[in-house]
């Protein structure tokens, strides 16, 4: 693929290092290349961003370990790459510095040696290029990588698109617009009763793990209703509250710490079963997966020991973890290692669903929308805010009355929440 500077003569001394994708951490085993940010015969400095590849867990950003001349690109954008394959070839000026060992320490941008990794647009600014003769290669556009995530899920040809950003570079806006300018042309009767588009990158691999789950782990739901007007009027007098400050506390915050509070007398919930070896595996923390969607598709950030921190602290976490997964900056460490996950089906408006289990866990919990309904109280008819809460669950570990209790325990607590729910604050 392209052209090599070895055909180009652009390197007159020097040694050749390879640079393979590096291991991207928690049981990862490949990864898509998306985009190239540098080309043949482009200077790069030690810790340059030089690709952006992604996983089954999040986007990622990959730093030069070399500095010196790109020779060859040994892969192409939507290939997948196994951990340990060739990537990139560069041409080193000059030998192998004493103590290197000959091979560089292959690390992603933020865990690397020396300093910060530059951005792409200050590293090229920065970097003393000499002109370069024509290649013949596609010209690559300069764009923000939320930009060519969103060229990808519309697909928009990045090369068609004209920046608006600072210094040419394309924006997610541009990218919007040239995907409605091109909607807006008239197109053939026949294309325009069909759209194919690749399934790649998060999508693909989000597909398998749900797929491999939902075939692996007999899933069984269960359903409870509950009155949930208690909980309502908690999270209003949380926002005022001192400990709460510059937090934003939620009904999922609470619906959270329920769960974590259940967890504690049903651990059963937070097993993991190993088919290997045939056995139950107990865990003594609990890494809480919060379902997010995001443009790339969902993603379950998770935090660790989640069982530990306080309402204010869990309030915290998951604007937190939330946050970074829609933005794009999750690292693969940060989506993976969950023990048990909540999702948030009411912030669309569903009153509930059935949950597929993330592989790896035995259970997931999913709130519902909260809203005004009709409920008996004290034998009188009355307004409450209401909502439906599922629970899915693996049942070679759990049985129906473990699951039955433990959704119950839940649904009592949101329609009391008793005061050692507030411990911390």
């Amino acid at each position: 693929m392209g052209q090599s500077v070895s055909e180009r003569g652009d390197v007159a001394t020097g040694r050749s290092e390879v640079f393979r994708l590096p291991d991207l951490g928690e049981g990862l085993t490949e990864a898509e290349l998306v985009s190239w940010t540098v080309a043949v015969g482009d200077r790069v400095e030690l810790n340059q961003v030089i690709a952006e590849v992604e996983t089954a867990k999040a986007t990622v950003e990959l730093p030069s370990p070399y500095a010196g001349t790109v020779a060859e690109l040994l892969a192409e954008p939507g290939d997948s790459v196994p951990v340990g394959n060739p990537l990139i070839r560069f041409a080193v000026p000059g030998a192998a510095e004493p103590g290197d060992g000959g091979e560089p320490v292959q690390v992603l941008v933020g865990y690397g040696p020396g300093a910060a990794p530059a951005s792409r647009r200050a590293a090229r600014a920065a970097a003393a290029q000499p002109p370069q003769p024509p290649t013949g290669e596609r010209h690559r556009p300069d764009a923000k990588p939320s930009a060519r995530r969103e060229a990808r899920a519309l697909g928009v040809d990045l090369t068609e698109v004209t920046g608006t950003g600072a210094g040419g570079v394309v924006t997610v806006p541009d990218v919007r617009r040239a995907a409605e300018v091109r909607d807006a042309q008239p197109t053939s009767a026949e294309s325009a009763r069909e759209t194919r588009t690749p399934i790649h990158g998060i999508r693909k691999r989000t597909a398998a793990a749900v797929a491999r789950s939902a075939f692996t782990a007999p899933h069984v739901t269960v359903f409870l209703t509950c009155d949930v007007t208690a909980t309502v009027e908690l999270v209003a007098r949380l926002r005022g509250a001192p400990a709460f400050e510059g937090r934003h506390p939620t009904p999922l915050t609470v619906v959270a710490k329920a769960l974590l509070r259940v967890l504690a007398h049903q651990p059963i919930l937070n097993a993991a079963w190993d088919e290997e070896h045939q056995e139950i595996v107990t865990r003594h923390y609990v890494n809480l997966g919060i379902a997010t969607a995001t443009e790339a598709g969902l993603m379950v950030p998770v935090i660790r020991d989640a069982d530990r921190l306080s309402l204010p602290e869990l309030a915290d976490a998951i604007a937190r973890a939330a946050e970074t997964a829609r933005s794009g900056r999750a690292t693969p460490a940060e989506l993976t290692g969950g023990t048990v996950s909540i999702t948030n089906v009411g912030v669309f408006g569903v009153d509930t669903g059935t949950p597929i289990l993330n592989p790896g866990e035995t259970a997931i919990l999913a709130l519902g929308a909260i809203g005004p309904r009709p409920w008996v109280v004290d034998g009188e008819l009355a307004v409450r805010q209401v909502t439906t809460l599922s629970l899915s669950f693996d049942h070679r570990l759990v049985d129906g009355e473990q699951a039955a209790r433990a959704l119950a325990g839940i649904g009592a607590i949101l329609t009391d929440p008793v005061p050692e729910l507030l411990a911390g604050i």
